[in-house]
């Protein structure tokens, strides 16, 4: 892909203190109120982010919400004093809100009833406009010339009280969040690439939350390495008394008990409480601190019937097959697959965008194994539609996917580029 991002300054210049100094954290009703007023009688856009305590908490709720809105200033909100933030979403209907990878931040916004009327997402403007670096520091470097600290960035955000340095890093997140977006818009335009961006940001504004996972216990870490049916149904048993406890706790599951316990539970099936005792990743505090929870799952499984016990591979339903199992199941798709990624990729570095924001690699693989029985580009369009493409995905892949889907076998490229990657952030 040719490379389209700007030269960042050769020195960037520190942003190390917001403009008005950092704001006391907002946990009254009062304060709330006070906001919100603010924030309705501000202008333009509003910069929007939230933190949360992955790896720490059980789930994904937000633990800091900041806001930041000219002539508002910027807002720090407790959201665990104030979980209803639906007046501060009422008092900003119709202002264009700015999130840096939004998707990763509004479903726990929307736990405090707190959602955009319309959004710009200046990580997927990034990927739409070919930028090689997509983090938030990266750009605000390249595009503004500011060199933002990201050393909070996996904290523990559940913490009372937060410390000041970290209140401190929290405001810079959205300091600058809304000259990014004006820098990036004015690239979008320059590159006609705005009704792209404009038809990405509504899909990650009104995306529904994603459908519960089939047998989501299979994702544990070294699960591959459990061979036998018993031995998955040990997987199975101890995920599922993990999430339990890591829910009742509000510790993240892995931390209440590694993947690495699981699946070493898994291989050598312990038979009482003392064997599993022996297990050395039983050992440490937090394990050994609910071992009767882990010995009575593992006795669950043992003791389930032949019958009762998980097929070894996850049933198919309405999932593919990984693309390496083409050649054996669906080897026609298989040469589809290939001349479809062919293509896209191709497309792709011609539109200076990443292929996987192009199309995404799931619709690519979902038209491939099943293409429409009269293979044109109206019918390839219909059934792009049907997957959720966008309509600027379908005007610009309809015409090349066709002709690929009919097309001879072609040279596979090498593998290390053969498969696109799944996307890091929107766009899909």
């Amino acid at each position: 892909m040719t490379d389209v991002e700007p030269d960042a300054p050769a020195e960037l210049i520190p942003l190390l203190e917001p403009a008005e100094g950092v704001p006391e954290v907002t946990a009254t009703a009062a304060g709330l109120d006070e906001v919100v007023a603010r924030m309705a009688a501000g202008s333009g856009p509003v910069a929007v982010d939230a933190e949360r305590a992955s790896g720490y908490r059980y789930g994904q709720h937000a633990y800091l919400v900041q806001l930041r809105r000219a002539g508002a200033g910027t807002a720090l909100i407790d959201p665990r004093e104030l979980p209803d933030l639906s007046e501060l979403s009422a008092a900003l209907d119709g202002v264009e809100w700015v999130l840096h990878a939004a998707n990763q931040d509004l479903p726990c916004l929307a736990e405090l009833r707190f959602t955009p009327s319309r959004l710009f997402d200046t990580e997927l403007a990034g990927r739409l406009l070919g930028r090689d670096r997509v983090g938030l520091g990266p750009m605000v470097a390249a595009e503004l010339g500011f060199a933002l600290a990201k050393e909070h960035s996996a904290a523990d955000w559940s913490e009372r009280p937060l410390p000041q340095s970290w209140l401190r890093y929290a405001a810079l997140d959205v300091e600058v969040l809304v000259e990014l977006r004006d820098a990036l818009a004015a690239d979008l335009t320059r590159t006609g690439k705005v009704e792209w961006a404009e038809q990405e940001f509504e899909a990650v504004r009104t995306a529904p939350p994603p459908p519960p996972r089939t047998d989501p216990w299979r994702r544990t870490s070294g699960t591959h390495l459990v061979r036998d049916a018993r031995g998955l149904a040990i997987v199975r048993e101890l995920w599922h008394a993990r999430e339990i406890a890591a829910e009742r706790a509000d510790i993240s599951p892995g931390r209440i008990l590694p993947d690495a316990a699981i699946v070493a539970a898994a291989q050598a099936k312990p038979r009482d409480r003392a064997a599993l005792a022996e297990l050395r990743p039983f050992k440490s505090r937090g394990a050994a601190r609910r071992l009767s929870i882990w010995a009575d799952a593992v006795a669950r499984a043992l003791a389930l019937e032949p019958g009762e016990l998980p097929a070894k591979r996850t049933p198919l339903g309405d999932t593919l097959p990984p693309p390496r199992a083409w050649r054996d199941r669906n080897p026609e798709g298989a040469v589809r697959l290939e001349n479809v990624r062919q293509d896209v990729r191709a497309l792709a570095e011609e539109l200076q965008l990443p292929q996987e924001n192009l199309l995404t690699p799931e619709f690519q693989r979902r038209i491939s194994w099943a293409p429409p029985r009269r293979v044109t580009v109206e019918t390839v369009a219909d059934a792009l539609t049907d997957l959720g493409a966008r309509r600027w995905q379908v005007d610009l892949v309809a015409e090349p996917i066709a002709r690929a889907l009919v097309a001879p076998p072609r040279p596979r490229e090498p593998t290390a580029t053969s498969q696109p990657s799944e996307p890091a952030g929107p766009g899909t």
